[in-house]
């Protein structure tokens, strides 16, 4: 899903317009990809302390937070160097499989 594509969902849906959004996301491509994820962010994306749990966080807002620590627009050392080597799609199909936890 495209940075713009992603957006204009969000502010449909805020206004009831769009229903359902379906992920852009392969959750089982980041399922098997989020092994160095969950050292920091629990097994269950539930979080380990004082790391944000990352379960059930809708899936832009996590590759929006991705997305900024590659870019250096949140800073946090060991985030950037995850996600610097995470690709779009990476991104994408991580957000999925934690958006889709509980």
């Amino acid at each position: 899903m495209t940075r713009s594509l992603m957006i204009t969902t969000v502010v449909l849906a805020s206004f009831g317009l769009v229903t359902s959004v379906q992920a852009a996301g392969d959750a089982t491509a980041g399922k098997a990809r989020s092994a160095a994820c969950a050292a920091c962010h629990g097994a269950d994306g539930k979080g380990v302390s004082p790391n944000p749990a990352l379960a059930g966080k809708p899936e832009a807002e996590q590759v929006k937070a991705l997305q900024d620590f590659k870019s250096g627009t949140r800073a946090n050392p060991i985030m950037k160097g995850i996600a610097s080597s995470l690709s779009d799609k990476d991104m994408e199909d991580l957000a999925a499989y934690y958006a889709s936890l509980k």
